[in-house]
């Protein structure tokens, strides 16, 4: 018997082929083409570096790498917010091979050391302190622990100085001849995961991964020398290095830091006095930035395009992006950090449900399959399962930990996300959720993120989420955390199932409501969930 059923399986063709390069490379062939366009602007100093200026200041801080013995295969870690010697460190330990070990500005002393101990850090460069966290301190707490560690740098104080003034002695050619000996399959750079169950995992990046990625993303949305990209999300995750930097980079475009980290006023400040052209950003952002009061009073025309990524993006707010924020080019972007990071995005010419009820069709060069996580067998078309991808973008593994690497590449090399995704006729796929995430009650299985896309059409409703908690009759239940906008009275939960009369069957109505001034987050924007559960327990005392 035969069938005509189509599968979820789809791969990315292309008539660019991909980059070639190292991404030193790749950054100075970039510096030679456009060597008096604006490379880097910092709003907050007020500094702002041409391509010329920014490859000069690279090179010399590479030298001073070389001087005090730092070079290709050691670890380095950058422990700071959105500063412009972050961007600096990152091209000078890529024209040395040197790996950098992105840091989580919200660790606290026990994750440094374990990012310290994992890695093999060699050398370290942070800022002193910021918001409340005392770098500085913390490093010096650890280092009696962590002998591998060996020099410390702090941004901004003579030690920094002292770094780039010691590459004075190294030969000139030293940075050329070391870009020489280095291969696009090599590792560049370590992100440890968010960690939410155990400890981080440090996903292994080389630069044909990263370099490759942040030109098709900013590919993807037509970006050229012309272009002036707004960076309010943090340098220390992939969308902040890989998307805005290397793609902007790899184009020749500008990079502008609004501020050392998100503030909403000074990112639309940011666009308007730099006349920004793109701005990034998770919806979190984007909804603040449209949610500020003195919204209207920001001059946006600029704009033309830009990234939303890293959750779900709620239906309305794109919407909003597109029309009061100019941004009528915006793209959503799927991805994860192992896979550095992006697999999916909108297109350009997209018709709006597109861009705004899905998360794209396959990047260029690579291959998407949705399985049946029981099986490991590809879905019909229209039927839930997991992500899963393969292609240059896959991580090389986890960094020292082969089991872990081997639990999520299968031996075909496809990685297999934890997401739960839907790739509809088209090849347009939607993300319904994490695996973990999915709620199953009473045997059902309830996808929060069509209950949130739902809820969030209420008129007095800024933002939702909705998890799973323990239910003796059931197994599980659905809870809904509510942000309601100002001016409007809290909603209960007969509120909330009297508008969901009609639209959704019951057993997808929330039980719980819980009205909230703010979710738990990551740095990065992302709602932890895991903590919203947790919470939830203890709140409404289900922990039995």
């Amino acid at each position: 018997m035969t069938t005509d059923v189509q599968t979820s399986y789809t791969s990315g063709t292309s008539t660019i082929p991909l980059l070639g390069d190292t991404i030193g490379a790749n950054f100075l062939r970039t510096a030679t083409r456009f060597p008096d366009r604006d490379a880097l602007v910092d709003m907050p100093s007020g500094r702002r570096w041409s391509y010329a200026a920014l490859n000069n200041d690279v090179d010399a801080l590479a030298r001073g790498l070389l001087a005090v013995g730092v070079g290709k295969g050691d670890r380095l870690g950058i422990w700071a917010p959105n500063v412009p010697e972050w961007v600096l460190i990152q091209y000078a330990t890529a024209k040395l091979g040197v790996i950098l070990v992105n840091v989580n500005p919200s660790y606290r002393a026990h994750e440094l050391k374990y990012a310290v101990q994992q890695s093999g850090m060699r050398m370290i460069v942070a800022l002193p302190q910021f918001a409340g966290s005392e770098y500085q301190a913390m490093i010096e707490q650890v280092r009696p622990d962590c002998p591998e560690l060996t020099e410390a740098v702090y941004i901004g104080t003579p030690s920094w100085d002292a770094l780039v003034a010691g590459g004075k002695a190294v030969a000139s050619d030293a940075v050329e001849r070391a870009m020489a000996e280095l291969g696009t399959d090599e590792p560049i750079n370590i992100q440890y995961t968010s960690g939410t169950t155990g400890y981080p995992k440090g996903a292994t990046l080389s630069h044909h991964n990263i370099l490759n990625n942040g030109y098709f993303v900013t590919e993807t949305i037509g970006f050229t020398e012309a272009d002036r990209l707004c960076v309010p999300v943090p340098f220390y995750h992939c969308f902040g290095m890989v998307m805005a930097n290397l793609g902007a980079s790899t184009h020749g475009a500008a990079i502008v830091i609004p501020a050392a980290s998100f503030n909403a006023a000074a990112t639309l400040q940011a666009v308007q006095s730099e006349h920004c052209t793109a701005l990034y950003g998770v919806p979190t952002m984007f909804i603040a930035e449209l949610n500020l009061p003195d919204f209207a009073t920001y001059d946006l025309s600029s704009l033309r395009t830009g990234i939303m990524a890293g959750s779900p993006c709620p239906v309305e707010v794109m919407k909003r992006t597109m029309t009061e924020m100019h941004m009528e080019g915006v793209s959503i972007a799927y991805g994860m950090t192992e896979t550095s990071p992006v697999s999916m995005q909108t297109l350009m010419d997209d018709d709006v449900a597109h861009r705004t009820e899905t998360v794209g069709r396959v990047h260029p060069h690579l291959e998407v399959k949705i399985v049946d996580p029981a099986t490991g067998l590809t879905v019909p078309r229209g039927t839930p399962g997991e992500f899963c991808t393969r292609g240059y973008s896959v991580m090389l593994g986890y960094w020292n930990d082969p089991e872990k690497t081997a639990a999520a590449i299968d031996p075909a090399r496809w990685m297999h996300t934890g997401d739960l995704a839907v790739m509809l006729e088209d090849g347009y796929t939607n993300i319904v959720g994490r695996i973990k995430d999915m709620v199953i009650r009473g045997g059902e299985n309830l996808y929060p993120r069509e209950i949130e896309e739902f809820l969030y059409q209420h008129p007095d409703i800024a933002d939702v989420q909705v998890i799973g908690v323990p239910d003796e009759k059931y197994g599980e239940e659905l809870c809904a955390w509510i942000l309601m906008k100002p001016g409007t009275e809290p909603l209960d939960q007969a509120a909330v199932a009297a508008f969901c009369e009609g639209h959704l069957s019951r057993h997808k109505v929330p039980r719980y409501v819980l009205v909230v001034d703010d979710f738990p987050m990551t740095v990065t924007g992302k709602v932890r969930k895991m903590d919203m559960r947790e919470r939830t327990v203890e709140i409404l005392g289900l922990g039995s």
